[in-house]
């Protein structure tokens, strides 16, 4: 079970949303904060990140060629040639015949920068604690062979825009949907194993992961904590101990959390009936999944299957 797909597909909440953009210095543009989390490539040339708002140890971040930039929360920020270069208000994209995303030109006759810039629809309100425990602000160089994947992704983003040809119309939108998942590989790849805390340390962990991992391929199974302490090869106690302090919430609670989440998931995407929904979410009738559903998410199912359907 790949649990951080798992956990990114339970978050999303719509096809993301991209730009390029092509600055040339001197040139400043504010971006304000989105419902979700930001990105931004950088395809040709350099700039700087300047974060908006006074969280603590924030700064602004040099970018150059083949850099990627990922905020968790949508934070508004400005991208600029420099950091003391006046930015201006975002405007909307032109679009050309054939291009298969729209274009934002800024600046003046400088040097120029050329990024793909754009946000992924997540739901905040319900956050997974996978992304919930990442930094506010992920910044990964691909340069000198490092994160190879997430590199090669870069560059057939890079290519597909410079020179958009037959199929580039699909093949475009299908790299940025891709590209979440090879920034955040990249993050926890990143993090030495010593020094590893959190959901970075708890998919690798030999007796964490494999609980995870069978709570989200069978979230109806009547698991407890004595039964996923067996699979981890532990006693219940220090099972319990070792999962709360690398998830962040004790194992019966992040089941809950699970369960809740495969629900509205099922409720979202298809047209299940409750009672199906209810058995797939690991209760035995649909008055228990409704109560503890409504305690989760504030509204019955049915409810809440109508709402965001009609958004």
């Amino acid at each position: 079970m790949d649990i951080l797909s798992e956990a990114l597909g339970s978050m999303r909440t719509g096809r993301p949303r991209s730009v390029r953009t092509h600055g040339r210095a001197p040139w400043g543009l504010r971006l304000s904060p989105v419902a979700g989390a930001g990105f931004h490539v950088v395809l040709y040339g350099t700039c700087w990140l300047v974060p908006e708002g006074d969280a603590p140890g924030l700064r602004p971040i040099a970018l150059s060629p083949g850099d990627v930039v990922f905020l968790r929360d949508g934070r508004g920020h400005v991208l600029a040639d420099s950091p003391s270069t006046p930015p201006q208000e975002a405007q909307p994209p032109e679009f050309r015949p054939g291009a298969p995303l729209g274009t934002v030109t800024i600046g003046a006759d400088g040097p120029r920068t050329s990024l793909l810039c754009g946000h992924y629809h997540l739901d905040q309100g319900r956050p997974h604690p996978l992304v919930r425990q990442l930094p506010e602000i992920i910044h990964l160089s691909t340069r000198h062979g490092r994160h190879s994947e997430l590199c090669a992704a870069v560059q057939l983003l890079g290519s597909e825009l410079e020179n958009p040809r037959i199929g580039s119309a699909g093949i475009v939108p299908a790299l940025i949907d891709s590209l979440l998942l090879y920034i955040l590989r990249a993050w926890i790849e990143e993090q030495p194993p010593t020094e590893a805390r959190g959901w970075a340390a708890a998919l690798s962990d030999s007796a964490v992961a494999p609980a995870l991992a069978a709570v989200h391929e069978d979230p109806a199974a009547p698991w407890t904590v004595e039964s996923l302490a067996g699979r981890a090869g532990l006693s219940r106690a220090a099972f319990a101990r070792r999962f709360t302090a690398l998830v962040g919430e004790p194992p019966m609670a992040y089941l809950t959390r699970w369960r809740m989440t495969t629900a509205a998931r099922l409720l979202r995407e298809s047209d299940a009936p409750l009672t199906t929904v209810a058995a797939r979410s690991g209760y035995g009738s649909e008055y228990a999944f409704a109560k503890a559903f409504k305690r989760e998410y504030g509204q019955a199912p049915g409810g809440y299957r109508r709402d965001v359907r009609a958004v």
